[in-house]
């Protein structure tokens, strides 16, 4: 009942940014928290950064200080900057949202399709 809808990924050359896109549709309830995993081959997939609804924002060190992660409440969507690329943040891209579709159901996470970046020269 809650899809997301990712955009923003590419190819890009190390030191460059991209900025990837998220925006939930469906019936929910209440969002807890937005958020991006990745991964990378032959690795699990790993947290990215999180946002409450509160503004809350949380990083993976791998990442701090470059990334920034942000959301827009009235559209439901959630963004993240990318900036000053490696090719170790090369991964498979996935939007995650953690909501309640119903007042007296408990939340669940819901995930996108993913998206590829790709860091390479």
């Amino acid at each position: 009942q809650v899809q997301l809808v990712e955009s923003g990924g590419g190819l890009v050359q190390p030191g460059g940014s991209l900025r990837l896109s998220c925006a939930a549709s469906g019936s929910i309830f209440s969002i807890n928290t937005m958020g991006w995993y990745r991964q990378a081959p032959e690795k699990q997939r790993e947290l990215v950064a999180i946002i409450t609804n509160s503004g809350s924002t949380n990083y993976a060190d791998s990442v701090k200080g470059r990334f920034t992660i942000s959301r827009d409440n009235a559209k439901n969507t959630v963004y993240l900057q990318m900036n000053s690329l490696k090719p170790e943040d090369t991964a498979v891209y996935y939007c995650n949202c953690n909501a309640r579709v119903h007042w007296n159901w408990g939340p669940r996470d819901y995930w996108g399709q993913g998206t590829q970046v790709t860091v390479s020269s």
